[in-house]
C-alpha cells in the first residue's frame, strides 16, 4: 500500500503570515488537528492545536481583552509552527510513513508531490488502516471483529 493510497486529498493549509486567530478558528470549526503552512505554494512548516494552545495566553493570566485579541490577531504562524516537517511523497510505501510516526513521535506528514502539498496522513489514517487490517485478519479467522 502506498501513501496516496492513504492520504488526506483535501487539505486545509495557511500562510505563514496567517495568525494564531486563523489556526484557531480552523481547530475549533473542524476536527483537524494539523495544518500545513505554505510560503505561496511551498510547505514551510506544520502548525498543530497544540502549538495554537501552549502560545495563546491563558484568560488567568491577567491580560485584558483587547490585549488578548491584539496577539491573535498580530501573532504570524511562522513564529509558533514547526518549521521544515518531516514529509512524503504520494508513492512511498505506507510501512514506511508507520516507522517515521513511531520513530519521531509525531502527528502528521505532509504529502508533497514537486514540491507542493498534495495531502496529508496522519496517524488518525494510521489508525483506521490498523482497525481495517485487523477486521480482515479476524473475519478470515472465523471470529468476530467486535466482540
Amino acid at each position: 500500500m502506498l501513501v496516496r493510497d492513504l492520504m488526506t486529498t483535501e487539505v486545509v493549509t495557511l500562510q505563514e503570515t496567517d495568525t494564531l486567530l486563523d489556526a484557531s478558528l480552523i481547530f475549533v470549526r473542524s476536527t483537524l488537528r494539523h495544518v500545513p503552512i505554505l510560503r505561496g505554494k511551498q510547505l514551510v512548516g506544520v502548525v498543530t492545536e497544540r502549538d495554537v494552545k501552549r502560545f495563546t495566553p491563558s484568560v488567568l493570566s491577567g491580560i485584558t481583552p483587547n490585549e488578548y485579541n491584539q496577539l491573535m490577531e498580530t501573532t504570524p504562524l511562522s513564529k509558533v509552527m514547526t518549521r521544515n516537517p518531516l514529509t512524503m511523497k504520494p508513492d512511498e510505501p505506507v510501512r514506511g510513513a508507520a516507522r517515521t510516526f513511531s520513530t519521531q513521535k509525531i502527528g502528521c506528514l505532509p504529502v508533497v508531490e514537486s514540491g507542493e502539498v498534495v495531502g496529508i496522513l496522519t496517524t488518525t489514517d494510521m489508525l483506521k488502516l490498523l482497525g481495517r487490517l485487523l477486521e480482515g485478519q479476524t473475519e478470515a479467522a472465523g471470529e468476530s471483529p467486535f466482540p
